[in-house]
């Protein structure tokens, strides 16, 4: 696989736990400037992964992703 695949197959891996850790973050908080850093943590996850999930089309459909 290219390199540049490879990489968007980690950025992939990254945002789920980006994910994971917001969602227990926000369960364990116990104050509300904790509550913005773990909603800001979450909402960044779900940009970068449009944004890979789109390159990763991208690479699929011009035949690249190998």
């Amino acid at each position: 696989m290219k390199p540049c695949n490879k990489n968007i197959i980690k950025t992939l891996k990254l945002v789920d736990e980006m994910i994971e850790l917001s969602n227990s973050g926000d369960i364990d908080r116990e104050d509300v400037g904790c509550g913005v850093l773990y909603g800001i943590l979450r909402d960044s996850a779900y940009r970068i992964k449009k944004i890979a999930e789109t390159e990763k089309k991208i690479h699929m459909e011009k035949g690249k992703w190998d």
